[in-house]
């Protein structure tokens, strides 16, 4: 590391690689600093077994050529050697129940979307053709969602304070079509009372248009953005958790690590919770209002994951998703769950290889679970850069849940079991420390159509050269904190400006590998 630069990005995640890259690409010199052993955020993958597992991003939208998400990955370079895997056309997620041998699609390209569902609801055709109107109608009105200039309709009160549970459910009567519509719920944490249409809409849009699965891991995406950064110059350094934003005079002018490093610089950009922000910075930096109310954020839900790698030639390879709830009701009240009911739904996912064959080789399987279960262990820290054993009891306490996961995936793979080679597992403990989402969260605060502003958090803060980017600024997901990287930039250069260079990008020779 330099003493001083341009740019400093705390935190390694998928808006702060891509704040890195955009800024340095205009002759700014970067550093990030990652506090973990691999940089990415959610990108973040591991191995067990000599076999690779996902931590969040299990399949991505909007890639096919032309679409919003191939566009940025083209202009950030980073499609040449992205190695992926379409997933099933006519069925990439699948909705089931217990009691109910029907599985339903969610099918890739919005015709045939809405053919495939109309094979199990002829009655239905309207309310899903109107569905999907709706949902390409709000994704419209996100100027950077479709590579546009202007900002989102906050004046649009309709827009913000529609609910997606309460709209899809005046679709149709059909229970059964309301859960199914409402199937992929997991994607975004839904709240029945809280979480707006646009929300669902930009969730579910990028996976129609098309969806893939990278192979080897999303790990990928973050090696090819570092690559990317260092070609400009760019430094990224690991094992750096920045533990105090020194300010003076309404400015940054410094971070200082656990390390005791100091780093100098001119603009810095926070890619980790606004909360901790604030706090590395002394709260009293900050208007007392904009303090109380990021701290009174309320986080989405965390989750319990079960990692899973199979005997050899035990367990086709399966090139979709599963979305499974114990009834229609559980869609949006699976956070809910009872200690006798647990758990009410989960998604099962599969890795794939480049060399992927006939039989898989892992599974995952992930279901919610409130950060309150292992609030016993909450004063305990574990990661590969900082390894520490969490006791007997907290052992005893994934064995148990485990158990209990197990015997529910089994009604749906009745197998499932003589298949299993070792399991390994994630708690909201696990995911708080090393991605460092408050309490675990999945998917950073919960955006309230109640209230749509006290959720809104603007990418420039009351201290001058101090920026917000990542998932807590406007969307999760690699679509969402993608963009959340360019809106960050976008305050700095100017959105015109930026907005230009990533549609005019001369990487259009670029091809991603499909496997």
């Amino acid at each position: 590391m330099k003493e001083y630069y341009d740019v400093v990005i705390i935190g390694s995640g998928m808006g702060g690689l891509v704040a890195a890259n955009i800024l340095a690409r205009e002759g700014k010199s970067v550093c990030v600093l990652e506090k973990n052993n691999q940089f990415g955020g959610n990108l973040q993958t591991f191995v067990r077994d000599k076999t690779i597992f996902d931590t969040g991003v299990h399949y991505l939208g909007g890639l096919s050529e032309g679409q919003n998400l191939y566009r940025y990955f083209d202009y950030l370079g980073i499609l040449e050697g992205l190695q992926l895997r379409k997933l099933d056309k006519d069925g990439f997620d699948l909705i089931t129940f217990d009691d109910d041998h029907i599985a339903y699609p969610h099918a890739q390209g919005y015709e045939n979307f809405i053919n495939n569902l109309v094979k199990k609801f002829p009655e239905e055709k309207k309310a899903i053709r109107t569905y999907c109107d709706k949902l390409k109608e709000v994704c419209k009105k996100f100027p950077l969602y479709n590579l546009e200039t202007g900002k989102p309709y906050h004046d649009d009160a309709a827009l913000f304070n529609l609910r997606a549970k309460a709209y899809i459910d005046s679709l149709t009567t059909n229970e059964k079509l309301r859960a199914v519509l409402a199937g992929s719920n997991m994607l975004y944490a839904g709240d029945p009372e809280k979480t707006p249409f646009y929300v669902h809409a930009l969730s579910v849009n990028s996976f129609i248009e098309s969806a893939y699965r990278c192979a080897d891991g999303g790990s990928q995406i973050t090696k090819l953005l570092v690559r990317r950064l260092k070609n400009f110059g760019g430094d990224t350094v690991k094992h750096q958790e920045v533990t105090r934003i020194n300010v003076s005079d309404n400015r940054v002018n410094s971070v200082t690590t656990k390390k005791g490093k100091t780093v100098h610089g001119g603009l810095f950009i926070s890619n980790i919770e606004p909360k901790r922000t604030l706090k590395l910075a002394d709260e009293g930096h900050f208007r007392k209002s904009f303090a109380r109310r990021i701290e009174k954020m309320e986080s989405t839900i965390s989750a319990f994951s079960i990692h899973i790698t199979l005997k050899p030639k035990s367990f086709k390879y399966l090139n979709h998703n599963y979305y499974h709830y114990k009834n229609e009701e559980a869609v949006w009240n699976s956070p809910k769950y009872t200690q006798q009911n647990w758990p009410l739904s989960y998604m099962v996912s599969m890795g794939t290889r480049k060399n992927q064959g006939h039989w898989g080789d892992q599974l995952t399987a992930i279901t919610y679970m409130r950060f309150e279960e292992v609030e016993p262990w909450v004063d305990t820290f574990n990661t590969v850069a900082h390894k520490n054993d969490r006791g007997k009891s907290y052992e005893e306490f994934k064995l148990k849940k485990t158990e209990i996961f197990l015997t529910e995936l089994e009604k749906k793979f009745p197998d499932i079991r003589n298949c299993i080679h070792s399991i390994y597992t994630s708690t909201p403990l696990s995911y708080r420390d090393y991605i460092g989402s408050v309490q675990g969260s999945m998917y950073g605060h919960i955006k309230d159509a109640n209230n749509p502003l006290k959720s809104f958090i603007s990418p420039r803060t009351k201290i001058e050269n101090l920026f917000f980017t990542g998932q807590s600024l406007n969307m999760h997901g690699i679509l969402g904190v993608t963009i959340s990287g360019v809106v960050t930039c976008s305050e700095i250069l100017g959105g015109k400006y930026l907005l230009d260079k990533i549609v005019n990008s001369k990487n259009k020779t670029s091809q991603k590998t499909k496997v």
